[in-house]
């Protein structure tokens, strides 16, 4: 990891997927994303996994869905049986998406993620992570007032994690209830995309609420599939694990009457090409799209 960065880099190959599309289809591909869970709402919350399967084996090859799967990296067949690999898998857990519904929107939407950046290798092991001269380190850049948004890293030894959890108990408005940042890094266009968002919150929100605190960016492979294995809905191939993208924390701020704030904000900026969200619960997940923020600069040129 690197200490700062003037610009995010503008290599032509980082853009490439992300213009396989227009946002004009992106649009469209969401729009049919609805309509098939409003579909599958008429067979109940949730579906059975059978009629999901079948309802989604039925309407994926739809032209809606197909313009953006078959411009994904492993093409259109690979990425339904993909999609329904997952829901077949889909296990209900505390730490997952509600029910199978959240599951399949989670899923399908998450192939926005993948056509932008599914041609990127991703982290294979934590190893990998430390060592990307692309991942911008996110203490350095607090330090030195370059981050409007706050995070903090998971506690590690049990002395660590007993007091974080007595603080959470004695002061729940100090902190969301998350593990925290395995990897406090992530690559500066998304570094660049949360300051963009935690301005645009700061102007909103209610007084006195908190700052946009995010709470997981990069990650490897290997990490991906144990919180997987914990019963996340961590999907594979993920932004994530190519730095691009990253989870905000939504239900701690609602004891601000500021949850509405963000979403509103979130979704703005996805109206404007610039990111996909994904509502994760308690977390939103979001991905910046190729090229959105390459105009702006994380940290100013010398005079």
């Amino acid at each position: 990891m690197t200490g700062w960065l003037l610009s995010p880099d503008t290599g032509a190959d980082d853009l490439s997927a992300g213009f396989a599309r227009r946002l004009s289809d992106v649009a469209l591909y969401r729009e049919a994303v609805a309509d098939v869970l409003a579909e599958l709402a008429g067979y109940g919350r949730p579906p059975s996994v059978v009629t999901a399967e079948r309802v989604l084996a039925q309407r994926l090859p739809e032209p809606e869905f197909a313009m953006v799967l078959s411009a994904t990296p492993s093409g259109p067949e690979a990425a339904i049986q993909r999609i329904l690999r997952d829901v077949r898998s889909y296990r209900h857990s505390s730490n997952s998406a509600g029910d199978l519904t959240d599951m399949i929107r989670i899923c399908l939407l998450t192939q926005i993620d993948v056509l932008w950046w599914g041609h990127v290798p991703g982290y294979k092991s934590d190893l990998d992570v430390l060592r990307a001269p692309e991942l911008l380190d996110l203490d350095v850049l607090r330090r030195d007032g370059k981050v409007a948004f706050n995070y903090r890293r998971q506690a590690t030894g049990l002395l660590a994690r007993a007091v974080r959890s007595a603080e959470r108990a004695a002061a729940p408005r100090l902190a969301p209830a998350t593990v925290g940042l395995r990897f406090a890094c992530a690559r500066a266009e998304a570094i660049v995309m949360l300051n963009r968002i935690a301005v645009d919150f700061a102007s909103f929100a209610p007084a006195g609420t908190p700052r946009l605190w995010v709470t997981s960016l990069a990650r490897s492979v290997a990490y991906q599939r144990q919180l997987r294995a914990l019963g996340y809905a961590a999907l594979l191939p993920s932004a994530h694990c190519v730095g691009y993208a990253a989870d905000v924390e939504m239900t701690w701020f609602r004891q601000f009457e500021a949850d509405h704030v963000l979403q509103a904000v979130l979704l703005e900026h996805q109206r404007d090409g610039d990111i996909n969200v994904i509502d994760e619960g308690q977390a939103w997940h979001i991905c910046v799209r190729p090229g959105a923020g390459r105009a702006l600069r994380l940290i100013p040129r010398p005079r």
